[in-house]
């Protein structure tokens, strides 16, 4: 498919999605709130890539919204308090759900942030797997410097990733936190010195994430977002029912035998998507 705010490249069972606006430091215009998960859910429905890898172009990761999406939401402020008010609620869960198909696909995805990540970039990274980043990138809540209450995913799932006072302290301030600051905390796992080295070291991540069972990889980004949304017991209970159903022998065998031959295993891939019934 062809977009006009990103690019998506595929090599082996790595989908690298690109964001490609460097000239507006890859600010979030109407079309890519269309596009993003309309990406990610192709490759999720392929079931060909087994990793997702987020990066960018230029010199920012992304400056989040674009003016335009502000400009375009002002013309909606007019009319019916009540219907005008049940309109903006459809909106905003429409934005959040751009980045919930991040956490709905079924193969962990990778955030790579250089330069800049600012208001919906920190939403759309919230929502990754795992985040590496340059030496010169940093991380901002804008939305509070500009007089709204960030909505699309920053607030809920922040919180999760890092000590809920140091959230708070970041939102209410709006100030950058860089990537020392970010790998202290725990919101990225690696600093690399430039983009090609991160680049580099994200992909060979990939690779050791693409070598393992594609099922047990789902599985396991399934179970620990679970976890995190449930207690322990609740979280044991689904594990073994989940199990019940999902644990075969054959990846667990393709495993074995590849360790015993020194050889990468050849797992089969997972199923696309089932976009409707068979028909006879």
């Amino acid at each position: 498919m062809k977009y006009s705010t990103l690019e998506v490249k595929q090599e082996g069972h790595i989908a690298h999605l690109i964001l490609n606006r460097p000239d507006a430091m890859n600010s979030m215009t109407p079309d890519f709130w269309t596009e993003f998960p309309a990406a990610i859910r192709a490759i999720d429905d392929a079931a060909e890539a087994r990793v997702i890898v987020i990066s960018s172009t230029g010199k920012h990761f992304s400056a989040g919204m674009d003016l335009s999406v502000f400009l375009n939401m002002k013309e909606d402020f007019k009319g019916d308090p009540s219907r005008r008010a049940e309109r903006m609620r459809r909106t905003v869960m429409l934005l959040q759900d751009s980045f919930t198909a991040i956490e709905q696909a079924r193969m962990p995805v990778i955030g790579a942030v250089q330069g800049g990540a600012i208001g919906g970039a920190v939403d759309l990274l919230s929502a990754c797997d795992m985040r590496y980043c340059t030496k010169d990138a940093f991380f901002t809540i804008k939305e509070t410097q500009l007089g709204m209450t960030a909505d699309v995913g920053t607030l809920q799932r922040l919180p999760k990733l890092i000590p809920i006072g140091v959230v708070k302290e970041l939102a209410y301030t709006g100030r950058n936190f860089g990537a020392e600051e970010s790998r202290a905390l725990g919101f990225v796992n690696q600093v690399f010195d430039d983009q090609q080295s991160m680049l580099e070291g994200v992909m060979k991540i990939a690779q050791q994430i693409a070598a393992n069972s594609p099922l047990a990889v789902s599985g396991t980004k399934t179970m620990i977002n679970y976890a995190a949304e449930h207690t322990v017991s609740e979280s044991l209970n689904y594990m073994a029912t989940w199990q019940a159903g999902m644990f075969q022998m054959e990846d667990v065998f393709k495993a074995m035998e590849a360790q015993k031959t020194q050889q990468l295993p050849d797992y089969p891939p997972l199923y696309g998507a089932v976009k409707k019934m068979n028909s006879q």
